[in-house]
């Protein structure tokens, strides 16, 4: 079996390789042996933070409030957008905005061509956004928003002038900033 060697790198002007003794890497061979498997190297980079998982609250929160719908003077030149583009708006997977339109199918009625591809009016646009706040920002589950909207016919005028109202707090805000 050969012989199993540690070498440590030093930048100083005289690098001396490092080497353990011979009796501690027997040692480390033979309980690799009752393991049977081989030894882990070691890292040469710090192990960076998993990218998988759920998002903490504050990340949820933050991307909450990061949907980029364009107002209803662009929004409305165009009659259909697709998938892609209203995932963008929303900055979620496409396969979020496809559960939400097979769960919330009462409320939206995007159009499908030949080929299976879904395309959302602006109308359906605007309820999203209504749906995204609900299950987003106020955390109802998918059934909590069905009902919701169900007991509440004019929920989307109330959530249309809720957002005319934040949009003057904001405006005044910024005002009283500038002051």
């Amino acid at each position: 079996m050969p012989e199993l060697k540690q070498i440590t790198l030093s930048f100083d002007e005289n690098p001396e390789p490092v080497v353990p003794e011979k009796e501690a890497v027997t040692e480390q061979v033979a309980q690799v042996k009752k393991r049977g498997r081989k030894p882990k190297p070691a890292p040469l980079v710090p192990k960076q933070p998993s990218k998988r998982g759920r998002l903490s609250l504050k990340e949820t929160d933050a991307a909450a409030e990061a949907i980029e719908i364009p107002d209803n003077d662009i929004l409305f030149q165009k009659s259909y957008y697709s998938i892609g583009q209203v995932a963008e708006m929303f900055h979620v997977n496409h396969s979020l905005i496809r559960m939400w339109a097979n769960e919330f199918d009462d409320y939206l009625q995007t159009k499908k061509n030949k080929k299976g591809d879904r395309y959302f009016r602006p109308e359906d646009i605007k309820t999203l956004e209504m749906i995204h706040h609900l299950l987003r920002k106020r955390k109802f589950t998918t059934q909590g928003a069905r009902d919701f909207l169900k007991k509440n016919k004019n929920a989307d005028e109330r959530f249309s002038i809720i957002q005319s109202m934040q949009k003057v707090k904001t405006f005044l805000l910024e005002i009283k900033a500038s002051l």
